[in-house]
């Protein structure tokens, strides 16, 4: 009799798709996924539909893999329903391990939004300022649309997470090795991130370029020199989230000649990616003179989007009116 092979699901949530493409970025190695496991739920890629979920027993998926944020009721219910199906539930790349930039939206209210979106927007023609609603009723039946729900949330403010898998998207390489310690019935601490503990610094590979001490007049943006590829983008006054991000990504940006934008999150020991990135770049600022601190602060053009772009939902202040 042939074995039965362990269950997995993939789903995608409010995210831009990244981390579907990098699991079709396995290449070759997406047969060795295949043969090893049975991927009982994957819309994106296969015709799956709700209803073949909901007929399975509870706890019959080994692992689903959920990428994306949480925002709409349709994605809230979703993450509750494989919660309930998977004995692991797994977030899967920055969106649903910290919000993502879909959470940036988190700095505006829902009804912000919807304005902009239904009646400010230039190309947008509703002289009667329609807003879609969750439920209507047009005489031949009632019609209904998931809710777009105030504030963008994380997959563990919504539902219980065992396993976290970072990156925007997540390399194959982390994926390989996360599909292969969850098959390997040898499971980390529950809550752990699935890749290497410490900071990107350590893998950098212009780290002995760095300097004892760096300290700056001001903050430079990517347009506005020639960045020197093989100095520490830090010392050349670039924002570089480095070192309060978690190793793992291999510097693909840095080696881009870009800095890091922290898409893999914290290391471990850190509890708010936003507040370490704060502290390591505070500590840049060559001046003891308060006006001239503000000054070169002030060559920061968005601090939140910059330190907060994919943590923004998962950080101690979650949102603009209280950052």
């Amino acid at each position: 009799m042939t074995p039965v092979k362990p269950r997995i699901a993939f789903y995608w949530c409010a995210s831009c798709g990244g981390c579907e493409e990098a699991v079709v970025d396995l290449a070759e190695e997406i047969l060795d996924v295949v043969a090893a496991v049975d991927i009982v739920f994957w819309p994106v890629a296969l015709d799956y539909k709700r209803h073949d979920v909901v007929q399975m027993p509870d706890g019959s998926i080994l692992a689903t893999f959920l990428n994306g944020a949480i925002r709409t009721s349709e994605q809230e219910e979703m993450a509750e329903l494989l919660r309930r199906k998977s004995k692991l539930m797994v977030a899967f790349g920055s969106c649903s391990h910290l919000g993502g930039i879909p959470g940036l939206a988190n700095l505006f209210t829902r009804d912000s939004i919807l304005q902009a979106l239904y009646f400010d927007a230039p190309t947008t023609q509703n002289p009667d300022h329609v807003l879609p609603s969750a439920c209507l009723n047009n005489g031949h039946g009632e019609l209904t649309l998931p809710y777009f729900s105030e504030r963008v949330r994380t997959l563990d403010q919504v539902v219980e997470v065992d396993y976290y898998v970072p990156g925007c998207p997540p390399l194959p390489k982390i994926i390989t090795r996360a599909v292969a310690t969850l098959l390997s019935g040898q499971l980390p601490e529950k809550g752990s991130v699935l890749a290497p503990e410490e900071g990107l610094c350590t893998e950098c590979p212009r780290k002995d370029s760095k300097p004892e001490k760096i300290a700056l007049k001001a903050f430079k943006r990517p347009q506005d020199i020639l960045i020197d590829e093989t100095q520490c983008l830090l010392a050349q006054g670039l924002l570089c989230m480095g070192p309060a991000t978690r190793a793992g990504c291999e510097a693909a940006c840095i080696k881009g000649n870009m800095p890091c934008s922290g898409c893999c999150g914290a290391p471990v020991r850190v509890r708010d990616q936003s507040a370490k990135a704060l502290s390591a770049i505070a500590s840049l600022v060559d001046s003891r003179d308060e006006h001239e601190i503000d000054q070169i602060l002030a060559s920061i053009p968005d601090p939140v989007g910059t330190f907060g772009r994919y943590s923004l939902p998962a950080s101690l202040v979650q949102n603009k009116r209280s950052f």
